[in-house]
């Protein structure tokens, strides 16, 4: 699955509406530039051909002060909302080896019911286990990664990784049944988007004052 998809729909579904370098601005403020391929092209092409498939509706606004063209603010539509929770359900419950999906679905795992949300991390725990399961057919971890000369060592990693993710996804699921966070319906949700003007701390590079795209 496309974690630029997750991320962007997310980010504009969290404003309201939001032009594109607001949406940048947000998944760097996340880090999302550090893991993920939320890169300003990435964004801004992922914007422009969500636009084209419905996902957002671009608006364009009054030209930039600067004298550019006019800036065009995105909205999530009703698919679009259907595609986010869609893509954000398929993040929690699968078991995949891709640090930029995992991300992006605990980032925005509180915009979903907290037993739902729970459901899905008890699914991936069981996804994890079978995909491990697979593994330790042909290898057994007991023995040592040598038994298959150093290609064990690829093995290795992959049980290591997996009992890794599985003992954290546990510990979030733990942590989520004893009470922590705020999710969908529980009240006023974590405000987790930088306000319109407000210095983002994690900004990359040098920026144009006023983004016009």
């Amino acid at each position: 699955m496309s974690a630029i998809r997750l991320l962007v729909l997310g980010a504009v579904r969290q404003h309201g509406r939001a032009h594109g370098y607001q949406v940048r601005n947000d998944l760097e403020y996340w880090g999302a530039h550090e893991w993920s391929n939320a890169k300003p092209g990435s964004i801004y092409h992922a914007l422009k051909q969500m636009a084209k498939q419905g996902l957002l509706h671009a608006h364009e606004i009054a030209p930039s002060t600067a004298g550019g063209p006019p800036r065009t603010e995105y909205e999530i539509t009703d698919t679009g909302t259907a595609e986010f929770l869609a893509l954000l359900r398929a993040s929690l419950r699968a078991y995949d080896q891709k640090m930029d999906v995992r991300s992006a679905g605990i980032g925005f795992m509180v915009d979903l019911p907290r037993e739902e949300a729970l459901s899905l991390l008890k699914e991936r725990i069981g996804k994890i286990e079978e995909w491990r399961a697979a593994v330790t057919g042909h290898y057994v971890p007991e023995d040592g990664p040598e038994q298959l000369g150093h290609i064990g060592e690829i093995m290795n990693l992959w049980v290591h990784s997996a009992d890794a993710d599985a003992a954290w996804t546990r510990g979030l699921i733990s942590r989520v049944e004893a009470g922590a966070y705020t999710f969908a319906g529980e009240g006023a949700p974590f405000v987790g988007v930088l306000a319109e003007g407000e210095e983002n701390p994690y900004a990359t590079g040098e920026r144009h004052a006023e983004d016009t795209r």
